[in-house]
């Protein structure tokens, strides 16, 4: 009897220890730098707004945070790659609605969206533009739509890849108009945008983040924001609402996760840091400048994101599936 109370006397001792030493690590995270993993090319739009928002997480959480860039595969390797980390909290993910698409769109997906990763929070809306190399010549959504369903076999579209935002837009856009378009896929938005820029290409659909500059230049040819309302750094382009396309409503999102199994007490850390890089002034300043949007306050927690990341899976599932892209 003695021995089996001593017995339990240390499993309890034992329980309470642990129990101590996960909160007291939670409390102590992070202890060192953290790796933010981002799906696409360096300078394109994820990158961009991934390297702003480290920056100042990194103020609230004490610590850096190194960018690193795995490209490939719409997203889908950097997001197994997270999944299969380390749940410490020092290997998290950005991505944009790739994560919601590639469920659809991959025969063999390496992870499942909704339950391999822990949610921490949305950070940032950034609207789509639809672009024109600027020697082409509709100079409005009227004239566009009667020049690509002439032209539609000899026109070409650019992407940043299967699954990248860029190929969503593209998609819809065409769904719109009821055309279908030769398109071509870019090793990421960068390389399509300078594709753009030289000419060899003649249009693509592209977030704000990458874009702003060469519109304000007039370097390329902005036809159409795909948002409701005018955007204030280029308030030249009109949107498609006012051009008579409301079907074609197109935003980027991108938001944070983590691997599964990561506890909650650093997930809320992350979850706290990321919330404070939206009010940070200097990211607040850079990002307004490229017309990116802070997003709903419902999905900046883990589980408003959750159930935002499932709509998206549901409505983007009958999309791509009448286009009939289908990735390996």
């Amino acid at each position: 009897m003695k021995l089996m109370r001593r017995n339990l006397l240390f499993a309890a001792v034992a329980s309470v220890a642990v129990g101590l030493s996960g909160t007291a690590w939670a409390q102590a995270f992070p202890t060192k730098p953290i790796t933010l993993i981002v799906p696409f090319a360096a300078g394109g739009p994820t990158d961009v707004v991934a390297r702003t928002v480290a920056v100042s997480m990194s103020k609230s959480l004490g610590q850096t945070i190194i960018v690193e860039n795995k490209l490939g595969a719409g997203g889908t390797i950097a997001a197994n790659y997270v999944a299969k980390a380390t749940p410490d909290g020092y290997t998290i993910l950005i991505h944009h609605n790739g994560m919601a698409t590639a469920p659809a769109l991959y025969r063999k997906l390496p992870f499942n969206p909704l339950t391999d990763f822990e949610y921490i929070g949305q950070v940032l809306d950034v609207p789509m533009t639809l672009l024109a190399r600027k020697d082409l010549p509709p100079n409005n959504l009227a004239e566009l739509t009667a020049y690509v369903k002439a032209n539609a076999k000899t026109i070409n579209l650019a992407n940043a890849g299967l699954g990248a935002v860029s190929h969503l837009c593209g998609m819809l856009f065409q769904r719109a108009l009821g055309v279908e378009l030769t398109t071509v896929p870019f090793q990421g938005t960068a390389p399509a945008l300078n594709a753009l820029l030289g000419g060899q290409i003649d249009y693509v659909c592209d977030q704000t983040v990458g874009v702003v500059p060469s519109i304000q230049a007039k370097a390329i040819h902005g036809l159409v924001v795909a948002v409701p309302a005018r955007l204030s750094v280029i308030p030249d382009v009109p949107t498609s609402i006012e051009q008579g396309l409301p079907e074609f409503q197109a935003v980027g999102w991108n938001a944070l996760f983590a691997p599964k199994g990561t506890p909650k007490d650093i997930v809320d850390r992350l979850n706290t840091a990321g919330r404070a890089a939206l009010n940070d002034d200097n990211a607040k300043k850079r990002l307004l400048e490229l017309a990116v949007e802070l997003p709903p306050e419902s999905q900046t927690n883990p589980a408003g994101l959750r159930e935002f990341v499932s709509n998206e899976i549901e409505k983007w599932v009958p999309v791509i599936k009448k286009s009939g892209v289908v990735g390996q």
